[in-house]
């Protein structure tokens, strides 16, 4: 029996699928080609791995800002995490793999704990030919190599780093020795690649013993071992979180595992794949992967299309209708709309980079943003004023808090809500309201097993929301 501990990274935000993917609620989060989401999918795939293999629950490595809907996805598809760490910051893969490999090497494990990286937002569409590459990649590491997925590339992608296989480990099936790391190339090189034969799309999937990782960092990088151990060593934790100190985590550099560890240690290996992987890292790829219509065009949602091919179509809460076009993508969600050349699908970056440096909010967050306790949605706002929708989940309970600029009056619509102002607690039913003046403390509780929903008016001279004082918290934030 071969014990795997699935490592799952969720910690990107992917701008290149925006409007849909937001830094608040980014693409792993989201449902793009089946009912469950990327990050549910990546969960289900680990966990469906057959025997030999016995699969324990994964360790996930997150933004401290996503940690409650990541917990509830989870829980969504009834796992229970062995282990979710929260980022300071970002510091990319070297550093935040380094995390769940001392969590097993030196916490609750050994040095030989097997460790299956998987990035949170990838898709596989053939779990046969997954199992098969993992079962592989096992064995090669349980000798002590340091694998690496290569994916057979059907392409000559440009937008993929590569891996040049060099010769078979004895005694290994399908696994060989990394010859060669190599960068995104340009077209010809890759065309040039895909006829070698020997090359293949580096994947971002690795599989290796805790212990090997933990000592190729500290042979190639001990900086970054260095930061991250003190860190982990002086962890905290909180509602069933693993927070690494700030400060130590910080000093860590920022480098990706390929950088740091992989294109420098003599114990690389690669095993070789085709398992229809997708990174989704932009529209076209999406178009790629979904279903299409006779004119070669997927759609989603409440989409007329005449006279249109060989685009994708995306309506997530109007009509969308589309003539006359060919090769494009056309996103609609409530506050943006996307359109543009297919061919130009990486360029969907620099839109977020310029609302960026313009202060706008529109990369960061939909209309809708999520809170641990249900979620609110703007309705409507102009000079003075502001209209939200409010869902608090049975349980839910928002923080003890006053504003210094603002008013706000709640009318329940749907639930009961047990509403505190200032040191008097009242139960308030569908039609009912309350009114909360400016500086005086509050607190919505839902204490049934049914969602309840309101509606919020605020009115002042200041409506953001930083004018809020969290007084008491049972989420722990700031």
């Amino acid at each position: 029996m071969t014990i795997l501990h699935p490592v799952i990274l969720s910690g990107g935000s992917g701008s290149r699928l925006w409007p849909l993917s937001r830094e608040a609620y980014p693409k792993q989060l989201l449902a793009l080609l089946t009912e469950q989401t990327l990050l549910q999918e990546t969960v289900t795939r680990a966990a469906k791995l057959p025997k030999p293999l016995e699969v324990q629950p994964p360790i996930l490595i997150c933004n401290q800002e996503h940690r409650f809907l990541i917990r509830e996805q989870c829980q969504a598809i009834g796992c229970e995490p062995a282990a979710i760490y929260l980022e300071p910051a970002g510091r990319n893969t070297a550093p935040a793999i380094a995390l769940a490999a001392l969590h097993l090497a030196e916490g609750e494990h050994n040095p030989d704990a097997l460790m299956l990286v998987m990035p949170a937002d990838h898709v596989i569409r053939d779990q046969a030919a997954f199992a098969r590459a993992v079962t592989q990649a096992a064995a090669a590491a349980e000798q002590g190599h340091l694998v690496t997925f290569g994916i057979t590339p059907t392409s000559p992608e440009t937008g993929y780093g590569y891996i040049r296989a060099g010769a078979a480990l004895s005694g290994l099936a399908g696994a060989a020795e990394v010859q060669q790391f190599v960068e995104k190339p340009n077209l010809e090189r890759a065309k040039q690649f895909l006829i070698d034969g020997n090359y293949s799309w580096n994947s971002g999937m690795f599989l290796f013993k805790a212990g090997s990782y933990l000592q190729e960092l500290g042979t190639h990088r001990p900086d970054i071992l260095q930061a991250v151990t003190a860190a982990w060593q002086q962890r905290s934790s909180d509602l069933g979180f693993c927070r690494p100190h700030k400060e130590e985590f910080m000093q860590s550099p920022s480098d990706s595992i390929d950088y740091a560890v992989m294109q420098s240690t003599k114990r690389a290996a690669v095993v070789q794949a085709d398992m229809g992987w997708n990174d989704i890292g932009a529209w076209d790829a999406l178009w790629q992967l979904a279903e299409r219509d006779a004119n070669n065009n997927a759609t989603h949602g409440d989409v007329l299309a005449i006279n249109t091919k060989n685009s994708y179509l995306r309506a997530e809460h109007k009509l969308l209708a589309v003539i006359g076009l060919d090769n494009v993508v056309v996103v609609e969600t409530k506050d943006a709309v996307l359109v543009m050349s297919k061919d130009q699908a990486q360029d969907v970056k620099k839109i977020v980079e310029t609302l960026k440096k313009e202060g706008r909010t529109e990369h960061l967050e939909h209309l809708r943003v999520y809170r641990p306790w249900g979620w609110y949605e703007s309705v409507d706002s102009g000079e003075g004023f502001q209209v939200k929708r409010l869902m608090v989940t049975p349980g839910g309970k928002l923080s003890l808090q006053l504003h210094h600029y603002r008013a706000e009056h709640w009318v329940v619509v749907q639930g009961e809500a047990t509403v505190r102002v200032g040191d008097t607690s009242n139960l308030r039913k569908v039609n009912e309201s309350v009114y909360i003046p400016i500086g005086e403390k509050h607190r919505l509780e839902n204490k049934c097993t049914t969602p309840l929903h309101l509606i919020e008016v605020q009115s002042g001279s200041y409506l953001g929301e930083d004018d809020i004082v969290r007084l008491d918290d049972v989420y722990q934030r700031n």
